[in-house]
């Protein structure tokens, strides 16, 4: 039986594996992927540390620290449900089943996505949720960024050095993220910030030409190729059966990162913490190990 298991591989995840190895702890990490929403982040300018370094970079630092304590991690691996036992946690994957004294949820949140008709016939064919993995393909091209906080506002940055034209549709009266970021957007002339916006309709024929909109009660049409959807995040917690989660399906932790239920700790954007930041998470995951750890030494 395994010390510990960590579901999910961000910056909560990795450093919750790293301090687990340091306390000589038998773990294994489960991933569906590697770096959660930090691999999808462009220009990273607030991780202490590091001035600027892109989302990619700084996972691949993260996958650096891992690899050095030869931690064992099983990548491309979803898990489908987990049950507390008598003496430890039983997690059902995909593929396998494991057993482990102690568990840490660190499985992050995924993209919300719009809701409206032509969203999913366009996936992948125009409309995208990752600026960083797919700004590039739209060289030159006119594109929009629906959202207004600092997701969004990241977007654009990226795609303002990169498109003909960005559209920046957001649904409140005025942008949310940082004012350093707005300040930025707001000064470029390739950017067009359209607030109390919404988006109807996605429409296009084989590929995306365009969305309607309504703004102040009244329709129209903008003709664009490319949509990035940054509205918010949902936490990755549908297996979580018996573990308290609060209204948006965020699993409640105390200030030591327990759950409800002994045994099972939970760290980073997939718990009810109030901040989504990389460095938030990166410590939550750092608590999540010290109070699994602790845990472990009472049972003995």
């Amino acid at each position: 039986m395994l010390d510990l298991v960590i579901i999910g591989a961000g910056p909560a995840g990795i450093t919750a594996a790293v301090y687990a190895a340091r306390k000589k702890m038998k773990i294994l990490v489960i991933a569906k992927d590697i770096g959660g929403q930090t691999a999808l982040s462009g220009d990273i300018e607030n991780y202490t540390g590091y001035q600027f370094v892109t989302g990619p970079e700084l996972v691949s630092k993260f996958q650096d620290h891992m690899k050095r304590y030869g931690i064992t991690l099983k990548e491309n691996e979803e898990v489908e449900a987990i049950k507390k036992k008598e003496n430890g946690v039983y997690i059902k994957t995909n593929k396998s089943e494991y057993e482990s004294k102690t568990l840490i949820i660190a499985s992050g949140k995924r993209s919300r996505e719009l809701g409206v008709p032509g969203e999913k016939e366009f996936k992948n064919k125009g409309i995208t949720y990752c600026a960083t993995c797919d700004g590039p393909l739209f060289s030159g091209k006119e594109v929009t960024v629906i959202g207004g906080g600092n997701s969004a506002l990241d977007a654009a940055l990226q795609l303002m050095n990169i498109a003909k034209h960005t559209y920046l549709i957001n649904i409140t009266k005025g942008l949310t993220g940082d004012r350093i970021m707005q300040e930025k957007v707001k000064n470029n002339d390739r950017v067009t910030i359209l607030n109390n916006t919404y988006v109807v309709a996605v429409l296009g024929d084989k590929l995306v030409t365009g969305i309607r909109i309504k703004k102040d009660g009244k329709e129209e049409r903008l003709s664009l190729q490319g949509i990035f959807v940054e509205i918010g995040l949902i936490p990755n917690s549908e297996f979580v059966k018996d573990i308290k989660k609060n209204e948006h399906g965020e699993i409640k932790v105390d200030s030591y990162n327990h759950t409800n239920i002994p045994g099972i700790f939970a760290a980073g954007d997939v718990t009810d913490v109030p901040e989504k930041q990389i460095i938030i998470a990166a410590g939550e995951g750092a608590k999540a190990t010290l109070g699994a750890f602790r845990y472990l030494a009472r049972l003995k």
